[in-house]
């Protein structure tokens, strides 16, 4: 998918196809509900979830695969040994088949990322 235009959550949501629409929204779901106090909004034309201004989370739909970005280095060297099997860059998390997201190391990493403030990269 090309760089999001959408102007929220909502509206980026509804430019997928399914499975993605179903796969990201609930990746949503579960970032609202592990993510108290954080604000979701739209930036670098995707959803993110910020907390004191700063971007702690996002995650998006690109060409080849669905992405979760974990923007807190402290988070990602917690979770070293999960991630070591994963498709992952510096700070995306990249799944090639959006049925099969691994939403047990997504929520365990938001609730990481939930439980105290830390660095951003």
């Amino acid at each position: 998918m090309a760089r999001s235009e959408a102007e929220d959550v909502d509206g980026y949501l509804a430019e997928l196809p399914e499975p993605r629409r179903r796969a990201l929204g609930r990746l949503r779901d579960l970032c609202r509900a592990e993510l108290p106090g954080f604000t979701e909004a739209m930036a670098y034309g995707m959803p993110v979830y910020e907390r004191d201004g700063a971007a702690e989370i996002a995650f998006a739909s690109q060409k080849q695969y669905v992405s979760f970005y974990l923007m807190r280095g402290d988070v990602r060297d917690a979770f070293a040994e999960r991630l070591a099997g994963q498709d992952m860059g510096k700070g995306c998390l990249r799944f090639r088949n959006p049925e099969r997201i691994d939403f047990d190391l997504v929520r365990d990493l938001l609730r990481a990322t939930a439980a105290g403030p830390g660095a951003v990269c």
